[in-house]
């Protein structure tokens, strides 16, 4: 009796159609947005089955944007994520579960940043398999979390003159991808 094998599909993000992005609290009231500008990922799927995703993303922190260079600058600097001397952050999945029936995951996975490699739960909303207006074959989904950026080594500290910080610890992640199929 013939076993079933059923093989890996390669997916890339499109990053035309996808923001890696976060949110942190300024000022312990305002957020402060921004996005990372060069990052890619590698998906591996079997079969049609977003439930065997194994994702490995790669973000170059240099590419921080804010929208304001001079908090860029900062951002880029020893203070933050020191990108003369930590020139990726990466995202290496551990496991994804369902948590309804096939819409919603939890992943599981080891962020590393600034050298320091730590776990991060992610909330996964799938949206669809579709093809677009030229057949190509994609994935979309969104992708919601929160981590504390002093684990990560990112311990700027200011204080404000009423005793809170200037710049929150809890960052949170938000982001949009569309995955391509490749051949």
């Amino acid at each position: 009796m013939k076993t079933l094998e059923l093989t890996k599909t390669k997916w890339t993000i499109d990053q035309t159609h996808s923001e890696i992005a976060f949110r942190v609290k300024h000022l312990m009231f305002s957020n402060v947005r921004g996005k990372f500008r060069d990052f890619n990922a590698h998906i591996y799927m079997t079969g049609g089955d977003f439930s065997t995703a194994e994702v490995d993303v790669r973000i170059n922190p240099a590419s921080i944007d804010t929208g304001t260079e001079a908090r860029d600058k900062h951002l880029r600097s020893v203070d933050f994520l020191d990108t003369d001397n930590f020139n990726e952050i990466s995202f290496v999945s551990d496991s994804l579960t369902s948590t309804d029936k096939g819409r919603n995951f939890e992943m599981i996975g080891k962020l590393r940043m600034k050298g320091v490699t730590r776990p991060v739960n992610l909330d996964i909303e799938f949206g669809a398999f579709v093809k677009d207006s030229w057949g190509v074959e994609k994935v979309l989904f969104s992708v919601t979390g929160k981590i504390n950026r002093k684990e990560w080594g990112l311990d700027y500290h200011a204080l404000l003159e009423t005793g809170g910080l200037v710049v929150g610890e809890e960052v949170h992640i938000l982001c949009e991808v569309q995955l391509i199929k490749q051949a």
